[in-house]
């Protein structure tokens, strides 16, 4: 039988060096939690495997090929939610001051109605990432990637990735980075895992919209951790493609232009957040 766990985590690594991973392997391990921690690797080999630090929290899984960012996270869940009571979704460039992690649990725990948390995303340089985002239309994407510099795009992204808020205070928010996704277990069995029919990119949007459904969905600045975000479609056209094929299957399952869904949701975020609706 085995032993119920505060937290699951999974990282889903493909090329990685390993000393990054064991930076964050002992940022992981360095908590009062028990966790049980899964390296997903979808690596074309398995030197990873060999580099990465031995511990008996810490399951190593060798694909022997790349499923996918989704994909690979699922694999970990299927094995954890049946006795973990959280899941951490987490990108290996993550790293984080000791106690971060017991912070999220304690706000968790006093918290029920949450299933989703992401903290404050910092940037090596010590800057804010605005990872917080309403739900996306398809001009939100096109102007970001492609007209920067558009005073009236910039200003219509300026409150897409809700800058207005200063990125200070505890708020529901719709959509949130696959790149620290901490969520209550039982949400999967409502909602679901991540959808692979996402390669890679939107998979997080869409599992973060679903969990919306049914649960709150916070942005908490009280607990900060650092990502290095190498924003990779900007720079590679490999992963560009990615990203254009993942928008197309996002806005088909869940609307281009007519989403009243969508319309709804994002109307009622700014609403409340107009309101200052804080957690304590």
């Amino acid at each position: 039988m085995t032993m119920k766990k505060d937290l699951s985590v999974s990282i889903v690594t493909y090329n990685n060096d390993a000393a990054g991973v064991n930076k964050l392997l002992n940022n992981l391990l360095d908590t009062k939690l028990e966790t049980a921690i899964y390296v997903v690797d979808n690596s074309p080999d398995s030197s990873l495997g060999r580099g990465i630090c031995k511990n008996d929290k810490i399951t190593y899984i060798f694909n022997n090929k790349n499923v996918g960012y989704g994909s690979g996270h699922n694999i970990a869940i299927r094995k954890t939610a049946d006795f973990s009571k959280y899941h951490l979704v987490i990108n290996p460039d993550i790293s984080f001051n000791q106690g971060t992690l017991d912070k999220i649990f304690i706000f968790m725990e006093k918290n029920p109605e949450v299933a989703l948390i992401m903290p404050k995303i910092l940037g090596e340089d010590g800057a804010t990432q605005h990872l917080c985002k309403l739900l996306p239309n398809p001009l939100n994407l096109f102007a970001r990637r492609f007209l920067p510099g558009n005073a009236i795009l910039d200003k219509m992204n300026y409150a897409y990735e809700l800058r207005f808020t200063g990125y200070d205070k505890t708020m529901e928010v719709p959509c949130l980075s696959g790149c620290f996704m901490f969520i209550r277990s039982e949400a999967f069995k409502k909602v679901g895992l991540f959808d692979e029919r996402f390669f890679m990119y939107f998979e997080d949007f869409d599992l973060s919209r679903r969990i919306y459904r049914f649960y709150k969905t916070i942005f908490y600045p009280e607990a900060a951790v650092y990502h290095k975000n190498e924003k990779g479609s900007y720079k590679d056209a490999e992963l560009l493609k990615y990203h254009m094929i993942s928008a197309i299957k996002y806005f088909n399952k869940w609307g281009w232009f007519f989403d009243r869904e969508r319309t709804d949701i994002n109307k009622a975020t700014l609403n409340k957040l107009r309101l200052a609706n804080v957690y304590k």
